[in-house]
């Protein structure tokens, strides 16, 4: 089982005639992601990669629905248009959304999470390389291409939750160089108001009965990390849970590579998150560089005397 997608998942582009969206689509149905569907206003009646386009949600999961419809929405398109497009898509019906672009206004992504709410649906980012899921399906433009993702990222027993696009790909690619196999990869996002923080990934990895550890990198700003914390405290996640906090040198007022990663008002220090971690149980790694090594010898524990 994966979290958030697999190979029966049927998705659809929102943006799937723009480059980036052409491109990250060629990803996803190479690697053996189930695209039905394209979007783009305009253009409908047009194919891409054998793909038919629409002119809006509603037409693409009308013409989808005898065959399941469409279970989770991709968007590649301009950050002052996700607004529209996200509400569209979860008004048609779309359970699952993930928000690639950055700079979506904040407002926007408020109103993106009470229609969501309301419609009871979910999305990943905005701001986001989406997610993997190994050997089943990719969401958005984790691996950059369907060959290294093949490559890189390996089956196992752990899952991946990161604040940082590249550093989620980094985490994967030495984790399967040193023999240990992921479940799902999943990327954030990097915004200060996004769909699915670590507790919500967290959560899921919990429930997944092919994940046994969680690899977490944090960062400094917001409270994602002390809320994985508190979970740990109240025993809604009892899978060990290895972490990294990124941030070691950053003071307040400082904006750590993107802009959820800003130390505010003494809130989000890298000291206040290592603490709750640490007093909740999970395995703090103090250089990035050991967490294959720790996250082995976590795995070791786990298993049952012969």
């Amino acid at each position: 089982m994966s979290i958030l997608v697999n190979k029966d998942s049927r998705v659809c582009v929102q943006g799937i005639t723009g480059r980036e969206g052409m491109t990250r689509a060629r990803l996803m149905t190479e690697y053996g992601t189930s695209v039905v569907a394209g979007v783009t206003p305009g253009k409908g009646g047009q194919e891409v990669l054998d793909v038919p386009v629409f002119d809006t949600m509603f037409e693409a999961m009308a013409a989808t629905k005898d065959q399941g419809g469409i279970d989770i929405s991709v968007l590649f398109i301009p950050a002052p248009l996700v607004k529209s497009a996200a509400i569209e898509a979860i008004e048609a019906g779309v359970k699952f959304l993930v928000i690639v672009p950055d700079r979506v206004p904040i407002w926007d992504v408020m109103e993106i999470a009470d229609a969501a709410k309301e419609y009871e649906a979910s999305f990943l980012g905005p701001n986001t390389l989406g997610c993997l899921s190994v050997d089943q399906a990719v969401l958005g433009m984790m691996g950059g291409t369907a060959r290294s993702a093949k490559d890189f990222f390996k089956p196992g027993k752990v899952g991946v939750s990161s604040r940082s696009g590249g550093i989620t790909s980094s985490i994967a690619y030495y984790l399967s160089k040193a023999g240990i196999g992921l479940t799902t990869i999943c990327h954030v996002g990097g915004d200060v108001i996004i769909g699915l923080p670590h507790s919500e990934v967290v959560k899921r990895f919990q429930e997944d009965p092919e994940t046994e550890v969680i690899v977490m990198f944090g960062e400094i700003g917001t409270s994602q990390e002390e809320r994985v914390a508190d979970l740990m405290m109240k025993k809604e996640v009892t899978k060990p849970v290895v972490a990294y906090i990124g941030g070691k040198g950053a003071k307040e007022g400082t904006r750590f590579s993107h802009a959820g990663a800003i130390i505010e008002g003494g809130k989000g220090t890298r000291e206040g998150k290592i603490q709750a971690l640490k007093a909740a149980g999970a395995h703090l790694v103090e250089d990035f560089v050991d967490i294959p090594k720790v996250t082995s010898e976590v795995l070791k524990s786990l298993e049952k005397p012969e």
